[in-house]
């Protein structure tokens, strides 16, 4: 296995699942292009023989790429039994360098994507509920099959990452973006709700292995502000690629040309692979030492700077990595439990907010005597005075604590919440007072999520850390589709049950997070992992 540019355990699999999902997808152009006198209207349609052997060649590609970044069958059971242990060091303590940019800017990249692929369901479902001639409320099942799929993704890519590798995961989720392109060109809408639930499941598993890999690559100084920097940005670059996209591209293509997108925008990922590494822990974990070693001194500028032992006393700020058999069970145990459990009823009560809460925020404000346009502009007013928090959550996340940079942006969405409470209790009807707390609500969420993924990245040992990542990010899509069915059942329909209903266990959460969490900002993951287990 090489360290530098494109390699892959089984190259040769790899790259011809990459041609037969890329053919597959091709295969369903023409009837699209075909289509275009009828303004791509292709619903009803029967599927020719092309697509049909499309539909296969997806599958099978995806499948036997999927093998190309799968470990040899004995590096599998070294890592799977604990060999791995090989004692090295690594300079946790050396500059940011242009490799170090190179990974960042990739994921950011990489985090736009995959931000960009459920951003676009809201500006495919009106294009989407006319052709296919149905009501807005069945479309909405094209949303709540995607955020099922990124619930499903983010807990089985976590532990895609943990078993083969944080490099495979990212690839094997580009390339499911690349088969997912079909999508726009599928003729029924039963066809589209699968297609959106791959697409999801895609996009829910990329979003916490890169912040692993980011976490278990960046120096220790840089690791907090670029890892909370990396999330606000790929989510900000997502939200604007998703609309561009609509703006420029959909009065011409309609609707789908969004979800064809997902063809040269996964396909970009791959090329740019040679320029994400393995993470050298995980490496260390599989038993591939001098793969390890080789992705370090990458990293760290120079060979010099690893050493294989360190003599005793000395004073080299090189840590030992060394790495027990991963059982996932090991989340319930101990503090571990205890900061999972804090985590995951957060995540959840963030899903209910933000998914929830914020979408019936609108007709809520309306309620209260705004008209839809007045509304409409209170919540892009608030939105853009929200933007100077995600500058103050990098600050205080690098500056001041991690845990208690979380624990402050839960406790303000918490006020937040109340706020909205004291609106409808009290019938205040000042502009100034909802402006006010719509802002202090998004800056809130943009805080607790923007912090929330990243100190999981941080604080679960490298056997565990994609799976446990994985299962908190789970956890606010679970929040997002328990959002919509209590949305449904008219929770939200008014600030009195809804805001006690998310404010309760995100103050839970809070206090479970303060007693059992554990500081972060300028540790090592290894000493990180070391104070979890005292």
């Amino acid at each position: 296995m090489k360290v530098q540019g494109i390699a892959f355990h089984h190259p040769l699999a790899f790259w011809i699942g990459c041609v037969a999902v890329t053919a597959g997808v091709l295969l369903h152009m023409p009837m699209y292009i075909m289509a275009a006198p009828m303004h791509y209207h292709l619903a009803g349609m029967a599927m020719d023989t092309p697509m049909s052997i499309g539909m296969g060649l997806i599958p099978c590609g995806v499948l036997l790429a999927g093998y190309g970044l799968m470990p040899r069958v004995d590096q599998m059971r070294q890592s799977m039994h604990g060999h791995g242990n090989l004692h090295f060091h690594i300079a946790d303590g050396v500059p940011l360098n242009i490799e170090h940019w190179k990974l960042v800017i990739v994921l950011a990249v990489a985090l736009t994507v995959d931000v960009m692929k459920p951003a676009s369901i809201a500006f495919v479902m009106p294009g989407l509920a006319h052709e296919y001639a149905i009501t807005s409320s069945k479309a909405g099942y094209l949303a709540l099959s995607a955020l099922t799929g990124t619930a499903v993704g983010s807990v089985v890519w976590g532990r895609i990452a943990d078993l083969f590798g944080r490099r495979a995961a990212i690839l094997l989720s580009a390339i499911m973006f690349m088969g997912t392109a079909i999508c726009g060109t599928m003729p029924s809408f039963s066809w589209n709700l699968v297609m959106c639930f791959m697409m999801g499941a895609a996009a829910g598993g990329m979003l916490p292995i890169a912040f692993t890999l980011m976490a278990e690559t960046i120096p220790t100084a840089h690791r907090g502000w670029l890892l909370v920097a990396l999330g606000g940005v790929g989510t900000s670059a997502g939200y604007l690629a998703a609309s561009g996209a609509a703006t420029l591209l959909e009065p011409v293509f309609s609707w789908r040309v969004l979800w064809l997108l997902n063809l040269p925008t996964g396909a970009l990922i791959v090329f740019l692979n040679r320029y994400i590494p393995e993470s050298p822990r995980f490496l260390s974990n599989s038993g591939l030492n001098d793969e390890a070693r080789a992705v370090l001194a990458r990293f760290a500028g120079s060979k010099g700077a690893l050493v294989t032992d360190a003599g005793p006393g000395e004073d080299t700020h090189i840590l030992e990595i060394v790495h027990p058999v991963a059982e996932v069970r090991e989340l319930l145990h101990g503090r571990y439990a205890r900061i999972s459990a804090g985590l995951g009823v957060c995540g959840l009560a963030w899903g209910l907010a933000n998914f929830g809460f914020l979408l019936w925020l609108p007709g809520n404000l309306m309620k209260l005597g705004a008209d839809a346009q007045g509304a409409s502009t209170l919540m892009a007013k608030s939105a853009l005075l929200a933007i100077p928090g995600i500058a103050l959550v990098v600050w205080l996340y690098q500056r001041w604590s991690s845990i208690r940079t979380l624990v402050l942006f839960i406790a303000l969405t918490v006020v937040a919440l109340l706020a909205f409470l004291a609106i409808e209790v009290l019938h205040l009807r000042s502009g100034a007072a909802t402006i006010g707390g719509t802002v202090t609500l998004l800056i809130g969420i943009s805080g607790v999520i923007a912090t929330m993924i990243p100190y999981a990245a941080e604080i679960y040992p490298v056997h565990l850390r994609g799976t446990g990542s994985g299962v908190i990010a789970a956890s606010s899509k679970a929040g997002g589709i328990l959002g919509a069915g209590l949305g449904v059942l008219g929770v939200f329909d008014d600030f009195t049950v809804s805001a006690i209903v998310i404010a309760i266990p995100l103050a839970i959460s809070g206090v479970m997070l303060m007693r059992s969490g554990i500081e972060t900002r300028g540790r090592a993951l290894e000493a990180i992992q070391r104070a979890m287990a005292e």
